[in-house]
């Protein structure tokens, strides 16, 4: 790197010649860099230049730091945040059977994500109460409860992880792992043969009961330190008319030897509260974790980062965002999310299959040259590369479905053009109008779609027929024409209803 000194700013305004001249140095010698005079140089921190380019002129000092190539290569972009290095992936070709395949599998349940993201907070609250227990060598029991879908399972699985890591560190023993899904139990007591079967060496074989073989040892010095970390999911299931199996589960965790970590995983908020009062009032109630329903903006995150490992972009973004929003508001069910735009991929894989026994109808010989011309551009324009909103719009109907989009879906054609006239009149700030503005509206539908719109009389009695299904409603008048109509339904049941049909699709944007 050379360290070469410059001409001031004061050298360069008093150039008054309009033609670019070359920056000579001080002594008169020759030129060593070339720049267009355009304006006085800015003053510049040091940093600010030598991260901006290779040559950056310093003026209050009066140095040029020129930087080879190498130099200039080795400098590293900052990391693109999540949303943009997803917008900036090649589509994807919806044709190969394979990427849809990957696609598909990337959202499936039982793919495990690279990392658990938005669950660090009580991920690390079970990990430093396992790893409290594994130093102090003492015995725990903790209750981890939240809704369904809501990163339980997939936490512990990273726990599980994070704990191997640790000891392995430290030098420590690494403790013994029982996971189990309580609903695999042929009994309820089965559990505690599951965890004898672990303390097996360490006891004498008696005749007694797994229970009380378990209760015996751990009511007396063993030799081994070694802890068991027990994790039983679905722990409701244990639940009992006298509450004995469950009770005694958490009990083993209160003998003065005893070596049990004890993490039990369920949907119920108060099962602690409601099925062990014994334990409260000795004082060996469980620590409760609760995971709480992920919010939208968790699962638009998480949807991102498991298609963020794909080369290619599969979703419009706007797309996700729908899913997310409308799964937070319902459940917070990120498995739903999971279900849903996998359902999505298959909407897009019907359209395509539509399209092309479509195009496949059509022959290339009886276009004009000015259509064969056009062509092209009508390809780009339909191009069936990402699954859209409206894709996502149909996933999302079939899962929620509800009462109003099954009575909208089973109306005849022409009360489903009036609903969907209604729902265009009524975007913005109107709430109702008369009947005769909406018959306009519906006629201007129907001819734009060459479909012969019902006569005046005709239309007055659908809309009766609306009235009484609680779709619109319509005001007193003794004119027809004079009534007043309002919309009782929410738009979004309107398309998701009519959504899947193309006549309508095309109408609704």
């Amino acid at each position: 790197m050379a360290i070469v000194p410059v001409t001031t700013s004061s050298d360069v305004r008093s150039d008054t010649s309009s033609t670019p001249r070359k920056r000579r140095l001080r002594s008169d010698g020759p030129p060593t860099l070339e720049s267009p005079i355009s304006s006085p140089a800015k003053r510049k921190s040091p940093r600010r230049c030598s991260s901006a380019s290779p040559n950056c002129a310093v003026t209050g000092n009066e140095m040029v730091q020129i930087g080879t190539d190498e130099e200039v290569k080795s400098h590293k972009l900052p990391a693109k945040p999540l949303q943009d290095s997803f917008a900036a992936k090649p589509k994807w070709n919806p044709k190969d059977g394979e990427q849809i395949r990957v696609a598909k599998e990337a959202l499936h349940v039982s793919t495990a994500p690279p990392s658990v993201v938005c669950r660090e907070d009580e991920q690390n609250m079970v990990f430093e109460f396992c790893k409290s227990c594994i130093e102090h060598e003492k015995a725990g029991s903790l209750y981890i409860c939240g809704c369904p879908g809501t990163g339980k399972s997939l936490s512990m699985e990273k726990v599980k992880e994070l704990l191997v890591n640790w000891t392995t560190q430290a030098g420590l023993m690494q403790p013994d792992v029982l996971s189990l899904n309580c609903t695999s139990l042929a009994n309820t007591s089965d559990i505690f043969s599951k965890i004898l079967g672990l303390n097996q060496s360490r006891g004498k074989k008696i005749s007694s009961t797994p229970l009380q073989q378990l209760q015996n040892m751990y009511s007396q010095k063993l030799s081994s330190k070694k802890m068991i970390l027990i994790v039983a999911d679905e722990l409701d299931y244990l639940i009992t008319k006298d509450r004995a199996v469950l009770h005694d589960l958490f009990m083993l965790t209160t003998f003065p030897f005893s070596r049990c970590i004890l993490i039990g995983v369920a949907n119920a908020i108060d099962l602690a509260d409601r099925f062990l009062p014994r334990l409260k009032s000795l004082n060996c109630k469980p620590i409760i974790v609760t995971f709480r329903a992920y919010s939208k903006d968790q699962i638009l995150k998480i949807l991102q980062q498991r298609l963020n490992e794909l080369p290619y972009t599969v979703f419009q973004h706007q797309a996700l965002e729908l899913c997310a929003r409308k799964v937070a508001a319902a459940s917070g069910d990120m498995r739903k999310a999971l279900c849903i735009c996998r359902s999505a991929i298959e909407m897009l894989e019907a359209e395509i299959r539509e399209s092309t026994g479509v195009l496949e109808i059509s022959s290339e010989e009886k276009a004009s040259p000015e259509q064969k011309l056009a062509a092209p551009e009508c390809t780009k324009k339909q191009e069936l590369d990402v699954v859209r909103i409206d894709h996502m719009a149909l996933a999302l109907s079939k899962t929620y479905r509800s009462p109003v989009v099954d009575t909208i879906q089973s109306l005849p054609h022409h009360q489903q053009i009036i609903l969907c006239s209604s729902m265009k009149h009524f975007r913005g700030t109107k709430k109702d109008t008369i009947l005769g503005e909406l018959y306009k509206s519906y006629t201007d539908i129907c001819k734009s779609s060459l479909i012969p719109p019902a006569g005046i009389l005709e239309f007055s009695n659908m809309c009766r027929v609306l009235n009484d299904q609680g779709l619109i409603k319509l005001g007193p008048s003794r004119e027809d024409k004079l009534k007043r109509v309002t919309l009782k339904i929410d738009e979004a049941d309107i398309t998701f209803a009519l959504q899947g049909i193309r006549f309508f699709r095309n109408c609704l944007q």
